[in-house]
């Protein structure tokens, strides 16, 4: 049988770590609404984080719902159709337009020389993303949102403790937004926060993702139920005092996939930013025409010897239902996002991932130099 190694692989702490913690909620009976554990874990993910104030939810998803909410963003939002779809899915939950742009090849995130063309007078916003954790473009498109009176919201799902210049990537913006899923670099099982810049937009937060009760007889908005818990409270406090093993373990990775794949023709790799404190979230390769195999049939060997790569982000948000009716979403309006979209590919890297299975990935990426195998790129592309 094929051992199966996955693009990632939730890190967790020793089991007899938490246990003290779950005592603690057993012994307590409280399991939510604010907790002693969730409490904690919101002053010392501030700290950690380095920012102001942060807002805990549930998952990341309902942050990013929230955050819309919060701002009360209407009309047309400029976005990325390089994402995953829960970036574009929150703007439809909120009733709100999508307009796609392009991205730029290099930070995989919004080109800034196209958001200005796409301004109308029903734009309210910008929702920009920090791919893999590479920094967007924060410096023009704040520039942008300042001229044309516009709220920029980051979804910064990949971008945990990432710091740009030296200051931490999620302070820019109105709001930035994390993700706390079992895939990303820091993990409570599932969860994610909104990133404050002062007390009052967090208590507008902190009452939106709880109903909208200001008390408890006053309900101040149409909130939702998005409160984080202190089963994952509890876990995010733990996971804190891990972070940095685990980066520094993606790190070795992280450099063991460059220095040997680096010189492949065909297999490009992005560049980590020098001004960029980076988590090392993801592991992208683009695989271009001078390879011997299409990105498919690399996607399908690597799969056949059990190595679950991911084509990260394919297809476009664009490409979907729901979405390829916007004038927007047409391949002649996106086509650096839509080649990107065709080439990449996430192989594996994770804190626990062995260094034979770094070798099988390295050698099936290697050999394909040498050996052409059967071209799968008719294949029918599953979204999953």
């Amino acid at each position: 049988m094929t051992t199966k190694t996955y693009v990632t692989q939730p890190y967790l702490p020793p089991l007899e770590e938490f246990l003290p913690s779950l005592r603690q909620i057993w012994d307590s009976h409280q399991l939510t609404n604010a907790g002693p554990f969730h409490e904690q874990f919101e002053t010392a993910l501030a700290k950690h984080l380095g920012v102001p104030h942060v807002a805990l939810f549930s998952n990341g998803t309902l942050a990013l719902v929230t955050a819309l909410q919060a701002l009360r963003i209407t009309g047309e939002v400029i976005t990325t159709p390089y994402s995953f779809v829960a970036t574009s899915h929150s703007l439809l939950w909120n009733g709100i337009k999508p307009v796609f742009v392009d991205i730029e090849p290099h930070s995989f995130g919004l080109d800034p020389d196209k958001i200005e063309a796409a301004i109308t007078p029903q734009t309210t916003a910008i929702l920009a993303v920090h791919v893999y954790g590479f920094p967007a473009q924060v410096e023009r498109i704040q520039k942008i949102a300042d001229t044309y009176g516009l709220k920029v919201i980051y979804d910064a799902a990949h971008a945990f403790g990432v710091k740009h210049q030296g200051v931490p990537l999620v302070g820019n913006g109105d709001l930035s937004v994390l993700s706390f899923h079992a895939t990303k670099v820091f993990n409570t099982f599932e969860g994610g926060a909104i990133i404050c810049p002062d007390a009052k937009t967090k208590q507008r937060i902190d009452y939106l993702k709880n109903f909208g009760f200001a008390d408890e007889v006053t309900v101040v908005a149409p909130g939702i139920n998005g409160k984080m818990n202190e089963f994952q409270a509890a876990l995010g406090l733990l996971q804190l005092q891990h972070i940095q093993h685990c980066i520094s373990q993606r790190q070795q990775i992280d450099a063991h996939y460059r220095q040997a794949l680096g010189s492949i023709e065909g297999i490009e790799i992005p560049d980590i930013p020098a001004d960029t404190e980076h988590n090392y979230s993801y592991f992208p390769i683009l695989v271009t025409e001078q390879y011997p195999l299409s990105r498919d049939a690399l996607y399908w060997s690597l799969r056949e010897a059990g190595i679950y790569a991911r084509r990260y982000f394919y297809p476009l948000i664009s490409d979907f239902s729901m979405y390829r009716g916007l004038p927007s979403a047409s391949q002649q309006n996106l086509p650096k996002a839509n080649k990107i979209s065709r080439q990449i590919l996430c192989i594996p890297i994770y804190p626990d991932l062995k260094e034979t299975e770094q070798m099988q990935v390295i050698d099936i990426i290697k050999g394909h130099t040498h050996v052409v195998l059967h071209d799968r790129r008719t294949e029918t592309a599953t979204a999953w």
